[in-house]
């Protein structure tokens, strides 16, 4: 029963990391400098 409980629990650590990781506020923050950098400056 632990090793269940442990490999549930790694399995919905994982899930909260992906779907934080690929939420739109957080990408929409992550991409902004990299286009920003991109820009002409004239």
């Amino acid at each position: 029963m632990a090793y269940f409980l442990f490999g549930l629990s790694l399995v919905v650590i994982l899930l909260v990391i992906i779907i934080f990781y690929y939420s739109k506020k957080r990408h929409r923050r992550v991409e902004e400098p990299k286009y920003k950098m991109l820009e002409d400056d004239d």
